[in-house]
């Protein structure tokens, strides 16, 4: 490509010479556009290209008229939140395995996840004060290498304390770098308008992970076993999210350039973080609000489903794979429904659709033991989905707008930090219930009548 803007560049070799097309929307988010070009470069309004075999991924940037390169870090974001959140669902789908080999009681092995969940909470407040001192970059890119040896080396464990070793501890701790907190500190960095859209965006990530990976970690656990799947992550992790976040990824617009997405003045020097943001925001009730009605939000979602939906469908009669697509389904209209959650915070605030969102959580919740049919199960999955992560934005913009953007890394991660510590305790405890009474049901009831109390929190945060 020259300056004047003419592209050059030979296609295939069995084609013939076709000028590359690069397309826009509006100037609002990167597009993905066919090619055949393999590299280019960057000079004044010119664009990059990075191609990958047989997929071409295109992060463009136009510095001067087109493109913010805020969405270039968000589609970066994006990607590392979308392979990260299989970590999430590995544990309930290989729990019956690793039961079946090593006969492991289901309530080591939770234990297992409630450690994971917990150290992954732990980690987010001190990986987000890094962040907000460091920059993203560099904090992110520990943590991955971190998640991808844990993961690699859980393919030899032999014993529980191996178990706990390599996903309690290792992944636990580092998948904290690939948390909805890293996605916060990049919005609020990045975005001055737009940052329920873009915080929506990374929350759908989640979602379209597990819409995307749940069926086929599933698969390769039944045809190959639970160290295939393992193994397909650390080569996911290691392969693709490295080398995307080492070459795309920007701790803020200042070093491109550039000023956050949507900021019209001149000049708008970068505020440093509050020496101790924390002190100020534990001193007021606002805090503790969203952190215990967030804590509920993970005691009602990751602690409880990804742990044990799998097996308390299977126990209930409903195949493995019925029981994957149910929470792929899930994920598909939790993209829906945390996109359209953003974009609700934009236009209408955040407290009342954070308190529909629980009200909603509760009453599914209440009801799921009734669920008999494949039937009711998709229906389940497609109400209990549509409210899922969408609790995300509303939370995150929240946190920035009362205890400021410039601290929102450590102040949400500690928020999340809660959310661990519910997901933590329903992981253990759902699996002490279960070996109790035999079966989930004073769980889920349990965990809805929790979400319907995280309402009444939420009517009382200030806006």
């Amino acid at each position: 490509m020259s300056r004047s803007g003419s592209f050059s560049g030979k296609c295939h070799p069995n084609s013939p010479e076709t000028p590359p097309r690069a397309t826009r929307l509006d100037g609002l988010i990167p597009a993905y556009v066919e090619m055949c070009i393999t590299t280019s470069a960057l000079r004044g309004n010119e664009i990059i290209f990075l191609t990958i075999p047989n997929t071409l991924l295109i992060m463009t940037t136009i510095k001067r008229t087109g493109i913010h390169y805020a969405w270039v870090v968000l589609a970066v974001t994006f990607t590392c939140l979308f392979v990260a959140s299989t970590l999430r669902s590995v544990p309930g789908i290989i729990m019956l395995s690793l039961e079946h080999e090593f006969h492991w009681s289901r309530e080591t092995i939770s234990g297992a996840v409630s450690v994971n969940l917990l150290l992954f909470g732990l980690a987010g407040p001190f990986l987000g004060r890094l962040m907000d001192l460091y920059g993203t970059k560099a904090i992110t890119l520990i943590m991955l290498t971190l998640v991808t040896l844990g993961a690699g080396g859980s393919i030899f464990m032999q014993e529980p304390w191996q178990l706990y070793l390599f996903w309690g501890v290792i992944i636990g701790a580092g998948s904290g770098g690939t948390s909805i907190v890293m996605g916060s500190t990049v919005v609020n960095r990045w975005f001055r308008q737009r940052r329920g859209l873009a915080l929506g965006i990374l929350g759908a990530a989640f979602s379209s992970g597990q819409l995307i990976f749940t069926p086929i970690i599933m698969n390769l656990n039944i045809q190959f076993g639970w160290r295939a799947v393992t193994l397909f992550i650390a080569l996911l992790l290691g392969l693709v999210v490295l080398p995307l976040v080492m070459i795309f990824m920007a701790n803020n617009p200042g070093i491109k350039g550039l000023q956050p997405y949507g900021d019209n003045e001149s000049a708008a020097p970068e505020i440093p973080p509050d020496p101790n943001p924390m002190r100020s925001a534990m001193a007021g009730p606002q805090f503790w609000l969203l952190a215990f009605s967030f804590g509920i939000c993970g005691f009602t979602t990751s602690g409880l489903f990804q742990t044990h939906l799998i097996t308390h469908g299977i126990e209930h009669g409903f195949p493995e794979m019925t029981m994957a697509v149910s929470l792929g389904v899930m994920g598909a209209t939790d993209i829906a429904g945390t996109v359209f959650s953003g974009w609700l915070c934009d236009r209408f605030g955040k407290r009342w659709p954070l308190a529909i969102y629980y009200a909603l959580r509760g009453v599914s919740l209440l009801l799921l033991p009734y669920v008999e049919s494949t039937g009711q199960l998709m229906a389940f999955s497609v109400v209990y989905g549509l409210n899922w992560l969408s609790t995300v934005p509303a939370t995150s913009a929240l946190t920035a707008d009362l205890f400021g953007k410039q601290n929102v890394g450590v102040v949400f991660g500690w928020i999340c930090f809660a959310h661990q510590v519910g997901a933590a305790l329903a992981s253990y405890g759902a699996g002490y219930l279960h070996g109790l009474f035999g079966n989930y049901t004073l769980a889920f009831m349990t965990s809805g009548l929790f979400a319907l109390a995280a309402t009444g929190l939420v009517m009382k945060i200030r806006e």
